[in-house]
């Protein structure tokens, strides 16, 4: 049976150019998709955002650059928390698989590993 699942993840961008957004979310995106063996028509919807700082380009486009044309694709800013990590990229990926939500691969590169602990320690 078909359940949807979350999948992470997050890169960083040295640029805030439309070439450098693609780039980084196309390499983001397709480590996900071999980590996880994504299928794209079982791809229910991936949400983006980005740091206040990325503007020039919507990384959905980099979605749809590598077919996913079907998903339902949205991006917005991230919350601008004092301290928070720059030119940032961040996806989660709603899929629709039989794996466990254990068995998802989150992929966090570029220096964005340290997301995985912000928020941790004030708990």
């Amino acid at each position: 049976m078909l359940v949807c699942r979350g999948i992470r993840g997050a890169t960083t961008t040295k640029e805030n150019t439309d070439t450098a957004i693609y780039a980084a979310t196309r390499e983001l995106l397709t480590q996900l998709i071999e980590a996880n063996h994504i299928v794209e028509e079982n791809v229910a919807a991936a949400y983006f955002t980005v740091t206040t700082d990325l503007n020039a380009a919507y990384p959905a486009a980099a979605a749809r650059q590598l077919g996913w044309n079907d998903a339902a694709l949205m991006c917005s800013t991230e919350i601008p928390v004092p301290g928070s990590l720059s030119s940032c990229i961040r996806v989660m990926v709603l899929y629709n698989t039989e794996k466990s939500q254990q068995d998802m691969v989150n992929i966090y590169l570029n220096g964005t590993d340290v997301l995985r602990k912000q928020g941790v320690e004030s708990i």
